[in-house]
């Protein structure tokens, strides 16, 4: 398991303990997978989590969630979004990501599912060439640099 700073881990272990009765598959990327799989992620600022529509309503239920996208982000949205602003980072959790390449959005569902251990808490990410790719997708700076320190 990779060194990861306080904050991070003990978001981590929020999540994972927060998804832990969901009924389907759910992932964490962006900079958090990337750290997970022991790569320089850079500055993390939150934690991003794919879920399913079902495991997000359930999660409204039981968490304190907010709609509350950051704007500027006109290159994501999703069918729903919640923000859960209780964990030392931010955590947001995404059903049916879009990234907008061009003029038309596209899906961000990973295929692949690795667990990744946290103490006693298991979390999912995409495997290491799945999150590569993602990254790539993705297309900003800091996003392949973290796809770099992956390979």
């Amino acid at each position: 398991m990779p060194n990861l700073a306080s904050e991070v881990s003990q978001s981590l272990s929020a999540v994972a303990q927060a998804l832990a009765t969901a009924r389907d598959p759910w992932w964490v990327i962006g900079s958090a997978a990337v750290a997970l799989h022991g790569g320089a992620p850079g500055a993390i600022a939150d934690v991003d989590v794919i879920v399913s529509l079902h495991d997000l309503d359930h999660l409204y239920r039981r968490l304190p969630l907010t709609n509350t996208p950051e704007e500027g982000k006109i290159l994501f949205t999703s069918d729903r979004f919640g923000r859960w602003s209780e964990p030392p980072l931010d955590v947001e959790f995404m059903a049916n990501l879009k990234l907008r390449v061009e003029d038309e959005w596209q899906p961000i569902q990973p295929a692949t599912r690795q667990a990744a251990q946290l103490g006693e808490r298991r979390l999912y990410v995409p495997e290491k060439g799945e999150l590569i790719a993602i990254l790539h997708r993705f297309g900003r700076e800091k996003d392949r640099r973290r796809a770099a320190s992956l390979t």
